[in-house]
């Protein structure tokens, strides 16, 4: 996988406030960490880290004020309603080190006619692969694939140097029949039948009490 460049400062102010100002500069607060060494505080430019983070797992080389780091993202957290950058946490890595990471599954093909649903079960499966040689996703093919049918995580061809950090019987996707609705003659037949097993109503009011005065 290839290595994206980026610049970062030290950070020196922590807190939200703090990270709000550096937000305000169009920066992203983050912090690496790894390696039993002390917590380093960052900042990156927002435009450029948001494009690299397009690419899952995505090798960054941070040159920190002329310091440079190998890391990959770890945690990213993002505005919940506009999605931009809040903060991220990096993993300091180094060449030949096994990192554990999920990667994305993709599915290609068409299932087996018949209008059944595909069920993801995971969207990504974690494995072990060497730091700067993580897989971007893996792709499963459904072709064909009929109601009842299991893809698990031991089907996966995995790129070597690398293996499964989940039991291989693991479900990833799933084909499931699809739920079929009731015709609207259907819908209509079961109004009836349940009125005519319910009970009827009192049409009329009981009669007067006898022997009442007039």
């Amino acid at each position: 996988m290839a290595e994206v460049k980026l610049s970062a400062s030290k950070r020196t102010d922590f807190g939200k406030g703090a990270a709000r100002r550096t937000r305000r500069e169009n920066r992203v607060p983050g912090v690496i960490y790894g390696h039993g060494a002390e917590p380093k505080h960052v900042a990156l430019d927002g435009h450029a880290l948001m494009m690299a983070l397009k690419t899952p797992n995505v090798l960054l080389r941070l040159d920190v004020e002329g310091k440079g780091e190998l890391v990959i993202p770890k945690a990213v957290q993002r505005d919940p309603l506009k999605g931009f950058l809040i903060h991220v946490d990096f993993l300091a890595v180094k060449k030949g080190e096994k990192v554990t990471v999920e990667v994305p599954v993709h599915t290609e093909g068409e299932l087996a006619p018949g209008g059944n649903l595909l069920e993801h079960m995971l969207n990504a499966v974690p494995v072990e692969a060497e730091a700067t040689h993580i897989p971007e996703g893996f792709t499963v093919s459904i072709e064909g694939l009929e109601a009842g049918h299991t893809v698990r995580a031991e089907d996966i061809e995995l790129p070597r140097g690398c293996t499964l950090a989940v039991d291989g019987s693991t479900a990833l996707l799933q084909v499931v029949t699809a739920q079929t609705e009731p015709l609207p003659e259907e819908e209509e037949e079961a109004e009836e039948e349940a009125a005519e097993g319910a009970p009827a109503e009192a049409e009329q009011e009981a009669p007067a009490e006898e022997g009442a005065e007039s």
